[in-house]
């Protein structure tokens, strides 16, 4: 079967399905992965998808060993052309995302939690909060990225690289073996299809 006529194939299978498509949809990379030839077509593609099939919220996760490259990285994820406005978060950052893209370069959820609990100990020190009224709203309100995805597709390995830890506790996770370099309509098809299978339970 051809690549065209197996993407049509499952995206018949993906009408017929009656679980609603996430609306939230995030992808866990490596700054390796974006140097690879053709990541950042693959990544505006995935912008198209996601859209496409029903996202209204997408999150891009790049974890980065080396924190040299960011400056390099967020230039170039910012000149992409994509379906919805992005804006871009980096290490030191703390103003809130409000983009239907979002993308994260080398602020992981560690350090993101991190600075959260540094402002609420800077609350209660003000007297602006006491701590047995802190409750999740007030670590909600502080984080960087606050929307909680419903999908998270890590390429190429079954870890997910210290990704937003508060934000995805109740997330469906879809780990593939097929590299980011390799991603493609079908891959992301067979994502939707999955998470259509599943029963969501909240943590219930």
């Amino acid at each position: 079967m051809s690549t065209v006529l197996y993407e049509a194939y499952l995206a018949v299978r993906l009408r017929w399905t009656s679980s609603h498509p996430p609306e939230h949809v995030a992808v866990v990379i490596t700054e390796r992965d974006l140097l690879e030839q053709g990541a950042y077509e693959t990544l505006a593609a995935f912008f198209e998808w996601a859209v496409e099939y029903g996202a209204d919220r997408i999150t891009v996760s790049v974890s980065v060993l080396d924190e040299a490259v960011i400056p390099t990285l967020s230039r170039e994820l910012t000149t992409l052309t994509t379906p919805k406005p992005l804006a871009v978060r980096r290490p030191g950052d703390t103003e809130s995302v409000d983009a239907p893209i979002q993308v994260s370069i080398g602020l992981g959820g560690k350090r993101e939690f991190a600075e959260t609990v540094r402002q609420l100990a800077e609350a209660v020190e003000a007297g602006e909060l006491t701590p047995d009224e802190i409750d999740a709203d007030d670590i909600d309100s502080r984080l960087v990225f606050r929307d909680e995805p419903d999908l998270v597709i890590k390429t190429g390995a079954e870890r997910l690289s210290d990704f937003m830890i508060w934000q995805s506790v109740y997330s469906e996770l879809y780990f593939t073996d097929v590299n980011w370099r390799d991603f493609r309509k079908r891959d992301y098809l067979r994502a939707l299809l999955d998470y259509a299978d599943r029963q969501r339970r909240f943590g219930k």
